[in-house]
This record gives structure tokens, sequence and C-alpha cells, in this order.
């Protein structure tokens, strides 16, 4: 297998932590995100012994655009060129660690931290993905609900779990249009299971239903597997190819909306 350098967000908890520790195991050079040191340095620990390289890490609270924008440098210190970039990091509803569920930059806190982060984080960094063979990788889900454009920061009343679904929605959305505008970096979401037993499913008191293993062997086989070389522009329901339950993500006039709102709100470049 060809030693690969990935990029990780969201890697100090759940599947993240566990998608980690497989990838150094198979002996891939890791570059770690999380928002607190001391989980930061937990995980690295727990991947250093996995085997392989001594994993590197990066520290930023996804819900504050300012300290996204910093991660492509501290991800420059340590390495000139990123393989894959893994979207994994995530929250659900009810996450509460910013008042009012909004951030300081003033977006709802899963659009911010589940989609507007990975997109501004993914445009900034492209410059560094390799276009021999370079992916970048979107964990979201099943769970799928209309970009309420009128609405973003869900102000009015709206159904249970519908912030968390619209984001996922929106990263699935953009992956499409990514894909289609970039050359030789390939672009993919998942699914990677249903309730899986991370920290998100049992702080909310739900029963899982797929094991944490089933969305590893998911996730990684769209990091490494050869057989995905090339393939770009998919939706994947854990290892198979699927279509997103919405039918606005293949709606050009909706994703041309979210790309230029998304634009608009993250300052982000436009790939070339």
């Amino acid at each position: 297998m060809v030693t690969k350098t990935i990029v990780l967000t969201g890697a100090t908890d759940g599947l993240g932590r566990e998608v980690a520790k497989a990838l150094a195991a198979q002996g891939h050079r890791l570059i770690l995100h999380g928002r607190r040191p001391d989980a930061l340095q937990e995980v690295r620990d727990e991947v250093a012994a996995a085997g392989g390289t001594d994993p590197a890490t990066v520290q930023a609270d996804l819900a504050e655009l300012a300290q996204v924008r910093t991660l492509p440098e501290q991800i420059a210190r340590v390495t000139d060129r990123v393989d894959v970039l893994v979207n994994n990091a995530g929250v659900g509803p009810g996450e509460n660690g910013h008042p009012g569920r909004l951030t300081v930059d003033g977006n709802e806190l899963c659009f911010a931290v589940n989609y507007l982060a990975p997109f501004d984080l993914t445009h900034r960094l492209l410059p560094m993905i390799t276009d021999d063979g370079g992916r970048v990788v979107n964990v979201a889900s099943l769970g799928q609900a209309p970009i309420q454009f009128d609405d973003l920061t869900l102000a009015g009343d709206h159904e249970p779990w519908l912030e968390y679904n619209q984001s996922k929605l929106a990263m699935i959305t953009w992956g499409f249009t990514l894909a289609e505008r970039l050359g030789g970096v390939t672009v993919n979401s998942l699914h990677p299971g249903t309730y899986m037993p991370t920290k998100m499913v049992l702080d909310k008191g739900i029963p899982p239903v797929h094991t944490t293993a089933s969305g590893v062997e998911a996730t990684t086989r769209l990091i490494t597997d050869p057989a995905l070389d090339g393939v770009t522009g998919r939706f994947f329901d854990q290892l198979a190819e699927a279509r997103a339950h919405v039918a606005d993500a293949y709606d050009p006039a909706v994703r041309e909306r979210l790309w230029r709102v998304s634009l608009e709100l993250t300052g982000a470049p436009e790939p070339a």
C-alpha cells in the first residue's frame, strides 16, 4: 500500500479517533485535528501506539472561521503536500457550546461546523492537495433536509434535527459541485453508518444501529482504496454508491446558490 499524508478533522472522538488508529496501523502519515489540546495529546498517543509515524496535530475550534483559517498554515508547518483531506468533524443538534447556538460569526452552529468549516478549509487547502490522485472525503449522513436559504440561522420554528440535516445536505451538494470544478483531486461524500455508538449518539440516549467498525471500514475505503482512483462526485451509503435523499443536491440552481452563499459567508477563495 502506498503511504499517504492524510489530514483528518475531528480526530479526538468517535469515528474520527477510530479511523485515525486504523490509518496509522496501515502506516500512513497523519495530521490530526482537534479542538482541545488535552484530547489531541490523548489521541496522538493512541495513534502513535497503533503503529506508523508519530502523527502531527493541529488545533482549531471549527465553529469560528478565524480559527479555521489558521489550519492551512498549521498544516504547512509539518508537510508541503496533502494526499487526502477527510472532513469528519461535526456536531449534532442540541450540542450547545455556543450561546443561542449561533457562532461568533453569526452562523447557526451545525451549519458552521458541519458545512462552512469544511468548505472554507478545503478551498484554502486545495493548493497543497496533490493533483495526482489527491482526495477530499466528506463524512456526511443519510440525515438530509433542504437548505433553508431564506433562514440559514433557523431563527424561526423548525423540526428537530433540521439544523443537522440541512448541514449534511449542504456538504453533499457542495461536494458534487466541487468535484465538477476540480481536475486531479477527487471529491466524494459518505454516510458511514446509522447511529454508531459515538459520543454524539450516546449522549442523546439513542440506541446504536451500526458499529463503529463498519463506519471505519466505509470511511477508510474512500480514503485509501485504489479501486476508487479517479472516482469523483459520488455519494456512498456505507460501502454502496447511492443517491442523496433530497433532490436539491442535483439541482443546478440550488448548487450554484449554495456555492455563492458559501463563498460569501466564509470569504474562501474560489478554486483555480
